[in-house]
């Protein structure tokens, strides 16, 4: 009789490409409300100032218009004091940066950092 060569993982090989799926998994399902928040702020930002007339809209009006949209689109990790709100070449911009806390397990935690602006995409 011949030996066959055996090919494959060995227990301890799938055990670890089973750590390493289940840490990528667990990462992406903490990850996933975050970027969805920061792209739901990208949002709010485009339609508040794609709404509001560049000529007479005041920093309180584009303010109560981003709280509205943020209480609908349940965003809260940025409230209105935190937009920084300009205008440059007659149109109105409005901005924010910010952090985000992801706690992954037990004491370790992911911080993310993001910035969004109303020309973004534009």
């Amino acid at each position: 009789m011949t030996r066959k060569s055996q090919s494959g993982l060995s227990l301890i090989g799938v055990l670890f490409v089973g750590c390493v799926i289940a840490a990528v998994v667990l990462l992406g399902l903490k990850l996933i409300p975050v970027v969805s928040e920061y792209f739901g702020i990208k949002r709010a930002l485009s339609s508040v100032v794609g709404s509001a007339n560049a000529q007479t809209a005041t920093v309180s009006e584009l303010r109560n218009a981003f709280t509205k949209r943020a209480l609908v689109d349940d965003i809260s990790s940025v409230t209105a004091s935190d937009l920084d709100i300009t205008k440059e070449n007659g149109r109105i911009v409005m901005s924010v940066t910010y952090s985000r806390k992801v706690p992954l397990v037990s004491n370790v935690s992911l911080l993310v950092d993001f910035s969004a602006s109303s020309t973004d995409g534009h």
